[in-house]
């Protein structure tokens, strides 16, 4: 039986990085929902590249952007004596971007099914735009949240390329479980790997079938 440290350390960087997603993504895909500025297409094209671009691609950008020699990364080892690069932290920022499209996407979709009526109606009864935004846009798009969670938890939980390149495999630190699955495989212990590979694809549907079984409930009560 292979140690699960690696897979708790991947829920909690899960947990984190969705989280923090969830917090600075809302705002944005609110703005994108509503804008007709010029710059709505470039920002969904930036937003959207992880999707499309090769993980590892990313992330060796990301190893020079973050490393001590880097724009963000000598900021960071000026201010805190530590390289972002090849820790925890590292790895946060990392999943956050190349997590970011199944967090703002599905937000930005629920945004934009809500109609102007409700919104409109409040506006001339004297709302203010928060109060609008809490009351009314909020609870009409609690399965577009409910999406962006799993969707974002799920995908950071199975990203290997991109955590590799940036956070390396040090146990307790950076060594996610599919870091973990790799170096079984490498080394050829199979069974360890079937053991961990079989927990993430267990964990992996669970978190799939509630998505759509709590958004078919949704839907109906709807």
């Amino acid at each position: 039986m292979p140690g699960l440290g690696p897979l708790w350390l991947s829920v909690k960087l899960g947990l984190i990085s969705t989280a923090i997603l969830i917090l600075l993504g809302t705002p944005l895909a609110f703005w994108l929902s509503r804008t007709r500025s010029h710059a709505k297409t470039f920002i969904e094209a930036m937003v959207a590249l992880p999707i499309v671009l090769p993980p590892t691609v990313l992330g060796f950008y990301l190893l020079i952007l973050l490393g001590p020699n880097g724009l963000v990364g000598s900021y960071w080892v000026k201010l805190t004596e530590s390289s972002l690069t090849f820790s925890f932290g590292g790895l946060v920022l990392a999943s956050i971007l190349y997590s970011m499209p199944f967090v703002i996407q599905p937000l930005q979709n629920a945004f934009e099914s809500i109609g102007r009526g409700f919104v409109e109606a409040a506006e001339t009864l004297g709302a203010r735009p928060l109060d609008i935004f809490f009351t009314i846009i909020l609870p009409l798009s609690t399965r577009g949240f409910l999406t962006a969670a799993i969707m974002g938890f799920a995908h950071t939980l199975g990203e290997f390329g991109v955590v590799l390149m940036v956070g390396g495999n040090i146990p307790g630190q950076t060594r996610v479980i599919s870091i973990a699955i790799y170096d079984h495989v490498e080394a050829l212990e199979y069974a360890q790997a079937h053991v961990l590979s079989g927990l993430l694809l267990a964990f992996s549907f669970t978190c799939m079938f509630a998505l759509y079984f709590i958004n078919g409930r949704l839907r109906h009560e709807n």
